[in-house]
């Protein structure tokens, strides 16, 4: 059995949480370019993502749930996603993007994923207030991933990333298997193999031996 960790922003999902939020602000240009910027690791995903959220204070709890409601699976993620922890492995989500959002593209069903790591907008009486806590606000998906083994009783030898930014490096780089969804021209290199769909990755997930045959 093995540890799958995806990421999710242009990965399990082809949208941007923080796009979609600033899409309801009337700053969404800036922020793709932001979000771009950092995807290319042209610029800290930290410093991103704190200059991202700056832009999102005063959206309000309506703004927000539009917003939210907005995230989306790919075609054929919740499928794979079964699929896998069906076989018996270990499916964390592990994300800069925003623990609200994943939940709300799972819609809440707990047999999707074992474990979500995620950052959190911080609000004042339901409107934001531009500032961002949480695990993943640095590079430090590796560390996640680390501890994540750990705690589950896998090896890291047991692990498989999956991801398509700068900030999914650290976790890339330390796992067994290095998986790039139509990644970045920064990433490529740190992956074994890199696929454009979830029709792909259930093929090369079947090829690892980590499902019996590709997506049902």
């Amino acid at each position: 059995m093995s540890l799958v960790a995806f990421d999710f922003d242009g990965t399990l999902s082809d949208s941007e949480m923080t796009v979609l939020l600033a899409k309801e602000q009337g700053v969404a240009d800036q922020v793709e370019d932001i979000t771009t910027r950092a995807m290319n690791d042209e610029i800290s995903y930290a410093e991103s993502l704190r200059t991202r959220v700056e832009l999102l204070a005063g959206l309000t709890p309506t703004q927000i749930k539009t917003a939210f409601e907005s995230v989306t699976l790919r075609t054929h993620a919740a499928d794979l996603l079964i699929q896998l922890r069906e076989a018996g492995h270990t499916v964390v989500i592990l994300t800069g993007g925003f623990e609200r959002g994943v939940q709300t593209a799972l819609r809440n069903e707990s047999g999707y994923v074992d474990e979500i790591v995620a950052n959190r907008l911080q609000t004042d009486e339901g409107v934001l207030t531009g500032d961002v806590s949480g695990p993943l606000i640095e590079d430090t998906k590796d560390e996640v991933l680390y501890s994540l083994a750990h705690s589950k009783s896998y090896d890291v030898d047991e692990t498989v990333a999956i991801g398509d930014g700068a900030n999914d490096l650290p976790m890339l780089q330390v796992a067994d298997h290095a998986i790039g969804f139509n990644p970045k021209p920064a990433v490529s290199s740190a992956c074994d193999i890199t696929v454009e769909s979830m029709l792909a990755l259930g093929e090369a997930f079947a090829n690892y031996g980590l499902l019996d045959s590709a997506l049902r």
